[in-house]
């Protein structure tokens, strides 16, 4: 399972260290926020203590309400859970209670100066990011058009190629031969490619390229989302291809069903224009318009009368 350590949340997030363990295995897995107003109350019923605690202003005007004894039995309460850590926020004034019973139970508690609305955004975005499912396909991902396009098909078919004329037709190269493909939500899927080989491509005959030097920086992208994948296919006389393209095909990348397409690879066939139309078709059927359908309506119309 993905999870984000302590140090890193720190890190990326620049956050105050009030008190951190030396030695600490607690780690974040969940990209939830929860805000312990009722728990602070005395109520833990339903208490998500394995989400990233926030402590804002209205939750601290609470604690700071009640007597120093009531804050103590509160705070070791709430940090006697396996709670990530506490943050509190607006770089509020941290109770010497709450102190105490992080370090009692060796619980990080942080702090910020960040408004509580702002930081839970952050928090979420981050997390959600950094928890995200991750995959790695063999392919390349290019941005046509404002389309992310991900080219799959056997090695040596000619992917590489393709998406290097289309660099050169003004497109962006996103990743070559390696791409990894990340869940952002339910529907969502981001592909990049891993940092080792961000903006280089193979072309088999001469070597690595570095596209981002020889086309300069608005050849690349370092992510892009995935709309449509094109599966460049041989191809076979004894195979019969979509020509009309009323039947819409899908490829399910982690639970995510993404519009698919196949290309049959043939000599003298111009597969950057062929792929450029490709993403201008399938932003035209985002838009509503369905040429395969005008067509087929028209025929209808036409044997009907």
């Amino acid at each position: 399972m993905a999870f984000v350590t302590i140090d890193q949340l720190i890190n990326d997030l620049k956050l105050e260290v009030i008190y951190k363990p030396e030695k600490t295995d607690i780690n974040i897995e969940v990209s939830d926020i929860n805000r312990p107003g009722l728990q602070l109350a005395g109520f833990y019923e339903y208490f998500a203590y394995e989400r990233v605690q926030v402590v804002g202003k209205v939750e601290w005007t609470y604690f700071d309400s009640l007597t120093p004894e009531v804050r103590k039995e509160r705070t070791e309460k709430l940090f006697s859970h396996q709670l990530p850590c506490v943050i509190v926020t607006r770089g509020l004034e941290v109770h010497k209670e709450c102190l105490g019973a992080s370090k009692k139970f060796n619980r990080p508690l942080l702090r910020t100066n960040i408004n509580t609305t702002k930081l839970i955004s952050q928090l979420m975005t981050y997390l959600e990011e950094k928890l995200a499912p991750v995959i790695t396909r063999h392919g390349v991902l290019v941005d046509v058009y404002g389309i992310g396009i991900l080219l799959i098909g056997e090695s040596g078919i000619g992917k590489s190629e393709t998406a290097l004329e289309l660099i050169k037709r003004g497109h962006r190269l996103v990743a070559d031969d390696a791409v990894e493909i990340k869940k952002i939500d339910n529907n969502t899927l981001e592909g990049s490619a891993p940092e080792l080989i961000r903006h280089f491509m193979e072309l088999r005959g001469i070597g690595i390229l570095d596209i981002k030097h020889l086309y300069g920086v608005g050849s690349v992208r370092d992510k892009k989302m995935i709309e449509l994948v094109i599966e460049m296919q041989n191809w076979s006389p004894d195979k019969q291809y979509d020509r009309l393209g009323m039947d819409e095909e899908f490829m399910e990348i982690l639970g995510v069903n993404v519009h698919k397409i196949t290309i049959p690879i043939k000599p003298g066939r111009n597969l950057a224009m062929i792929i450029e139309a490709a993403a201008r078709n399938h932003k035209q059927k985002q838009m509503g318009h369905n040429a395969a359908e005008i067509l087929n309506e028209r025929l209808l119309r036409q044997f009907g009368e």
